[in-house]
């Protein structure tokens, strides 16, 4: 059995490649599963390791699973202009992904940033997503908001020139991090839940990041903190559940129920005691009401799945 309680299936059409994106960006898909399809989106700096219990439960429950890196994540090339890594760019990098493989429709289930992608794909191609799934993120602004306030937007500038005026310093000490440590002190500074995360499912994340180009993940950061997806909440007219953990530091609770609310008809799941980590420290939890929400409110109520893409 699997963590959502559907019987464990073998799984078949695995497949993988990369795409040429609208300014010619290379950006690496892959895909598992046949039936209705849904993307994972990702936070900044990740490339995956935040679905490792959701993506088998939905492969399990008959869905098709397409996930995709960032541009400059992971096995995705790095744009021709380096300042190319909007919102906006990684929503039409998701349309990319989707003309590619032939999907006129399918659910997003996003993590952190990836919610900002996730609206702003349903913003510019409403007629492209069937649902959204909103775990552990905000409408917008989040470098206002880190941690209930806007020291990270007051330091991003300071990081920024000094990370352009000496980018091999930056690279040679950002590369060197021990993975071990960071999890620590991630940790012991209440970043994760401590007790429940496993340190082996954080670890992909750290060693991610670093191998990232530093100057990639502030230019990004800065993207996602002047971007807002709030002015057009109101309007989003497909099914919609977000998940808002209680001691979520990068993206408080409060914001993620504020979007919750402006929404119209959307659910809110509140993992209590999870961080913003939760999909990999509460894992029976959010799987089980995501498969609920996707077979009740976007595949119907009568259990037929609809053809989402």
């Amino acid at each position: 059995m699997s963590l959502s309680g559907v019987a464990t299936v073998r799984h078949t059409s695995r497949d993988e490649g990369l795409v040429t994106s609208f300014d010619q960006t290379r950006i690496f898909w892959e895909s598992e599963g046949q039936g209705p399809t849904v993307v994972l989106c990702d936070g900044i700096a990740c490339d995956g390791f935040i679905w490792k219990y959701l993506r088998p439960a939905l492969l399990d429950a008959g869905f098709r699973v397409l996930h995709l890196h960032w541009r400059g994540h992971g096995r995705s090339g790095l744009p021709r202009d380096p300042h190319r890594v909007s919102i906006d760019d990684h929503a039409r990098d998701i349309v990319a992904v989707l003309d590619h493989q032939g999907v006129d429709r399918a659910v997003l289930i996003a993590h952190s940033m990836g919610t900002q992608v996730a609206l702003e794909t349903w913003h510019g191609h409403p007629g492209r997503v069937s649902g959204l799934v909103l775990a552990c993120g905000s409408f917008g602004l989040i470098t206002r908001t880190f941690h209930g306030s806007d020291i990270l937007a007051q330091l991003l500038p300071f990081a920024t020139e000094l990370a352009d005026q000496h980018p091999s310093v930056l690279r040679a000490l950002w590369s060197r991090g021990p993975v071990k440590l960071s999890i620590w002190f991630a940790k012991m500074l209440g970043e994760v839940d401590a007790l429940r995360i496993d340190a082996d499912d954080l670890a992909p994340y750290f060693e991610h990041v670093n191998l990232m180009d530093p100057q990639m993940f502030l230019r990004m950061l800065a993207a996602a903190g002047s971007h807002t997806a709030e002015g057009y909440l109101s309007v989003v007219d497909c099914p919609a559940l977000v998940i808002a953990a209680e001691r979520d530091t990068f993206t408080p609770m409060r914001y993620a129920k504020q979007m919750a609310t402006s929404i119209p008809g959307c659910e809110l799941l509140e993992v209590l005691e999870g961080s913003h980590t939760a999909p990999i420290e509460q894992p029976a939890l959010i799987n089980g009401r995501v498969l609920r929400f996707l077979r009740e409110r976007v595949e119907g109520r009568d259990g037929a799945p609809r053809d989402l893409g």
